[in-house]
């Protein structure tokens, strides 16, 4: 990998990872070439079968000399303790948990007393290989993120930077690493017991020889971007790019605005002139935002946004945010695409065997301005991403892959998404098929309850939270 970007010097070089399995392979390939130091940041790591591949891969790197930084949040490692506790015990592994829980087994309890703290998580996602290579996007670490998974698969986006960019991304790890709220696992989960390692191991071999990953690891060897590695004609493109990251000391709710990412990601882009796309599983732009859009539209610019339908989205209460600013923005002119839940939706995303067997929801946070800069990172444009937790993204000036996302977003919304419009004012959802367009009167693949959950919450003081 360092050695197909040999120039990127002066500026990073970027390849879009859209394809899980390629998410995965890149990790893979950064795990297995580094020669100093891994450094991996991320919100969620389950402990399911691409989670226990990837320790492996980390534990294979540490075997081998090389430094192991693995800082996880607490609140995204259900059931790993144990595992986490044998790894944090190897001589070049050091796990680190930011704003971790005091209750162990339960640990919901602790927001009864300390929901102030712990409502605040660290929603960053990076994984860095000898400050020369980095993974920065949506995904966090687990079968529905990287296509193993028979039920769901989010529509993820990351971005593989070399150069300049990881350097960065580095320096941020580094002021999250040496932050109070992250704290040593030893002193959270406890040291390791006797036998813990070897039983760890044995679970890694018994993972890697599961029909399920095997299947998976034969699919990940021969996706594009390994083969394009293999016969050394891995395309990057060369860009400017620029990281924008929350202060850890965000989780104290002490930050000034200035210095957060989403107060930062307007100036970066840009002001737009044209054309804004923006792709947020959770959209919750709430009166502000609304008005803030709503305003682009009246200067000219086309706005386009793509979430989830109500269907496809993992959190619905998050959709009662969003539903009630559908009309206003359609009014002022914007359109609004809804991913569809049905199997087969996004199958580009698949890349092996159980193509359109898993249900849809989307994942990805890009923005795109002009068609000539665009963000990738973990912000999604609502009040938690903005408020509450850590985020981080890169800025890409790049106008050829500002262009493919906006190609990425037509083909969404062409192929794997409702239109959402008004007729005489009355929400309408459009699919178009192969036959023709169909038009929904109702939230499509709704259930009445579903939909009259969503309209209560709707009506509650809560969009803060969401």
């Amino acid at each position: 990998m360092h050695a197909a970007a040999a120039d990127c010097t002066d500026r990073s070089c970027i390849y879009a990872l859209s394809v899980a399995t390629e998410a995965f392979a890149a990790r893979v390939v950064l795990a297995r070439s580094a020669e100093r130091s891994i450094d991996a940041q991320y919100y969620i790591w389950h402990g399911d079968t691409t989670g226990h591949l990837l320790l492996e891969e980390l534990w294979n790197a540490a075997e081998r000399g090389v430094r192991v930084r693995l800082l996880l949040d607490d609140n995204g490692i259900a059931g790993l303790d144990a595992t986490l506790a044998a790894f944090d015990s190897h001589r070049n592994i050091e796990v680190r948990l930011f704003n971790p829980f005091p209750n162990r087994r339960f640990k919901a309890l602790g927001y009864l007393t300390d929901f102030r703290r712990l409502n605040r998580r660290m929603h960053n996602k990076s994984f860095t290989a000898d400050s020369e290579a980095t993974i920065v996007g949506g995904r966090n670490v687990g079968d529905e993120y990287f296509g193993a998974d028979q039920r769901m698969e989010f529509a993820d986006l990351d971005a593989l930077a070399v150069g300049p960019a990881a350097r960065e991304v580095t320096a941020a790890f580094d002021q999250y690493w040496k932050h109070e709220a992250a704290q040593r696992a030893a002193t959270v989960i406890g040291e390791a017991p006797a036998g813990s390692v070897a039983a760890m191991l044995e679970r890694f071999a018994a993972v890697r020889a599961s029909p399920e990953a095997v299947l998976y690891l034969q699919a990940v060897s021969t996706t594009p971007l390994i083969e394009a590695l293999l016969a050394g004609r891995l395309k990057l493109e060369r860009a400017h790019t620029h990281l924008l990251y929350d202060p850890p000391v965000k989780v104290k709710g002490r930050t000034a605005d200035a210095r957060l990412v989403f107060a930062n990601l307007q100036s970066a882009l840009g002001e737009p002139q044209e054309a804004i796309d923006l792709v947020s599983p959770y959209f919750v732009p709430g009166d502000k935002g609304t008005k803030a859009l709503a305003e682009f539209c009246a200067r000219g610019v086309r706005l386009r946004v793509l979430t989830n339908s109500l269907s496809a989205t993992d959190v619905a209460v998050v959709h009662a945010g969003y539903a009630k600013r559908r009309k206003p923005l359609l009014r002022a002119g914007a359109r609004i695409y809804e991913l569809r839940s049905e199997p087969g939706a996004v199958t580009r995303a698949r890349g092996w065997r159980r193509i359109g067997r898993s249900a849809a929801s989307l994942h990805a946070k890009t923005f795109s301005v002009d068609r000539k800069r665009v963000f990738v990172g973990s912000l999604n444009l609502d009040p938690r991403s903005i408020r509450l937790n850590t985020e981080m993204g890169l800025v890409i000036e790049s106008p050829a892959l500002a262009a493919a996302a906006a190609a990425d977003f037509d083909r969404a919304a062409r192929e794997d998404a409702y239109e959402v419009v008004l007729d005489s004012d009355r929400l309408e959802w459009v699919e178009s098929t192969a036959t023709g367009k169909t038009r929904l009167q109702t939230e499509p693949n709704t259930s009445f309850l579903k939909r009259l959950l969503v309209r209560v919450f709707a009506w509650l003081p809560i969009e803060w939270l969401l």
